[in-house]
């Protein structure tokens, strides 16, 4: 796959106490036309050049907030002990089947690039528990599936834990126990319901139900600089346009609400949009194009 050829600038950003770092846990691959789902691949493929399989790289990216007293990670990517996880049968082919690259990145490599350890992070925020959000979160130790970060409070919505223990037909390939249940038997597992406000000093959480029940898009601010973490609401910077969504959201037309929303939001205020499934480019600012959004600018953080 040819990497697109948009500009992408170097930036340092903190926001209140955090120093704000971007977190690789490795790259993917799912199906262009799933990812883009009515738009035509003549448009997408531009910026999103697919395989021999039609799947478009994805990184799976998630964000440490350092500051001296408090470590926060949003999000853990797919993680690893699939086997462990997801059974022979499953576990087996599952790197196989998402073309999960265990050879760059990893969660692990990232966090200790940045001095982190796992017992050094504080509070894990998940923004919903679809395999590649919240597979990181738990791992195998001598046998047994266990919290990776030992010291830390997790967070989830109460709507989306309900949604993975019972999942819709949809969904059932995405939702796994295994990611969210020795979380809960650990006693680790913090539930909230509904939008919160610094939960967490400068981190609030907005309500997002277009991609999947109650997804938290986490938004940290200082009162001067904001970051959005996306999340699934707008994966890539190709998704910044309201009516580029995924084949996978439930809900296309809600999605569509709440992206003229929050990006209105964002491009109004200058909020940077970090992404967590863009291979080029980390985080963006937008503007209004017209009726709908356009990036204005791209960044490596």
């Amino acid at each position: 796959m040819t990497p697109n050829k948009f500009e992408v600038e170097k930036k340092h950003l903190t926001v209140g106490p955090y120093e704000v770092c971007p977190i690789p846990t490795g790259l993917f691959g799912l199906d262009g036309g799933a990812m883009f789902g009515t738009v035509p691949k003549v448009l997408w493929e531009r910026s999103n050049p697919t395989d021999d399989k039609n799947r478009i790289q994805m990184e799976a990216r998630a964000l440490l907030l350092k500051s001296p007293g408090c470590n926060v990670l949003i999000d853990t990517g797919n993680g690893h002990d699939f086997i462990a996880k997801y059974g022979e049968k499953l576990g087996s082919k599952f790197a196989e089947m998402y073309g999960i690259d265990d050879k760059g990145p990893s969660l692990m490599k990232s966090l200790a690039a940045h001095g982190v350890k796992p017992e050094d992070i504080h509070h894990v925020i998940l923004t919903h528990l679809h395999f590649d959000h919240a597979g990181g979160g738990t791992t195998e130790v001598n046998g047994k599936l266990v919290p990776t970060f030992p010291k830390a409070q997790y967070w989830i919505q109460k709507g989306n834990l309900e949604t993975a223990s019972h999942p819709n037909l949809r969904e059932r390939a995405s939702y796994y126990a295994a990611n969210y249940q020795p979380l809960l038997d650990s006693g680790v597992l913090k539930v909230v319901e509904g939008p919160q406000e610094n939960f967490i000093p400068g981190i609030s959480s907005v309500i997002s139900n277009g991609h999947t029940q109650a997804q938290q898009v986490i938004k940290i601010t200082d009162g001067k600089t904001t970051v959005l973490y996306c999340g699934d609401m707008v994966p890539t910077s190709s998704h910044v346009k309201i009516p580029w969504l995924m084949g996978y959201d439930l809900h296309p037309l809600t999605l569509m609400e709440e992206k003229q929303k929050y990006l209105g939001e964002a491009a109004d205020q200058s909020w940077y949009l970090f992404f967590e499934h863009d291979p080029y480019c980390d985080a963006a600012l937008i503007e209004r194009n017209g009726h709908d959004f356009a990036v204005q600018k791209r960044f490596w953080l």
